[in-house]
């Protein structure tokens, strides 16, 4: 019996990801180093591929000790302080913030500016600590509240006034869930603004990756236990399909998984890379 493979076009790296490897790779070829604050993809294989290319990963508090070099600032942003220090070191900095999540910085700032703080909360939907939830906060000079989850919202003054954004890489429907239970409980002596920033490349794979999981009697999905959009992908994957396994690379593919299979679909989150889950296939290949 012949096992059908397949790997679904529509996982990989989204365009900011993309962006920021290329920026990465073409400053190496030029003076094969290059600093990255953080890593410049939540996952350990690409990230190690890159340091192999001279690419070196490092902390908030190693920037502080940095001089007179050149660093990366990956798809996710920064707060403005990032950029204070690198101009305090003479750091050059090698902008790869996603567009996205530049024009939600951009917005951010712009409401914090024009409102009354002891009035006003700025409130960001999105992962407590995340690099790209930090950078927005730091927008407000860190006074934006950050929601995980509908129980934090208790946490909210619903007599001010209230600004809501999202992280670009949160789900479409627990945003419209927050947008509803706000709009019932606020005030209505106050005002409830809410901004759609969500990625719509992201988004969108939410429904088409349920679709490519359905199709397969068996899924793997390639991910780094870090990503965020990972668990949350994976986890519309297993919901559609419970023979979905959550894999880091190809030695996690066992044949006990595979033996009974006639179709096998092979996905990721957005930070996992092609060459990535072409490895993985040819692991199942070869086991079979």
């Amino acid at each position: 019996m012949e096992v059908k493979i397949e790997i679904d076009k529509g996982s990989g790296f989204c365009f900011g990801v993309v962006k920021a490897i290329n920026k990465a790779e073409e400053e190496l070829s030029k003076d094969g180093i290059l600093y990255c604050l953080g890593d410049i993809v939540h996952n350990s294989s690409e990230v190690e591929r890159l340091g192999a290319k001279g690419l070196i990963t490092i902390d908030r508090t190693q920037m502080q000790n940095l001089n007179n070099v050149k660093l990366l600032l990956r798809a996710h942003g920064e707060p403005p302080q990032t950029y204070e220090i690198a101009k305090r070191n003479n750091i050059e900095i090698i902008d790869a913030t996603c567009p996205v999540v530049i024009k939600l910085q951009q917005k951010i700032k712009k409401v914090f500016d024009q409102t009354d703080s002891e009035k006003t909360s700025i409130v960001i939907f999105g992962k407590n600590g995340h690099a790209e939830v930090n950078g927005l906060v730091g927008q407000t000079n860190g006074k934006a509240i950050v929601v995980e989850t509908e129980k934090d919202l208790d946490n909210l003054d619903f007599t001010k006034d209230i600004y809501l954004f999202s992280q670009t890489t949160k789900s479409l429907d627990h945003f419209r869930s927050v947008i509803e239970i706000i709009g019932k409980r606020i005030s209505p002596k106050a005002h409830f603004t809410y901004y759609d920033t969500i990625c719509r490349q992201v988004a969108n794979r939410m429904s088409a990756i349920r679709d490519f999981a359905s199709s397969h009697d068996i899924v793997f999905f390639v991910s780094d236990k870090k990503s965020s959009n990972g668990k949350v992908l994976y986890n519309e994957c297993l919901h559609v399909n419970k023979s979905t396994y959550f894999i880091n690379e190809k030695e996690d593919v066992e044949i006990s998984m595979i033996k009974d299979a006639a179709s096998i679909g092979i996905c990721g989150a957005t930070s996992t890379p092609k060459w990535l889950m072409e490895d993985v296939a040819a692991q199942i290949k070869s086991l079979l």
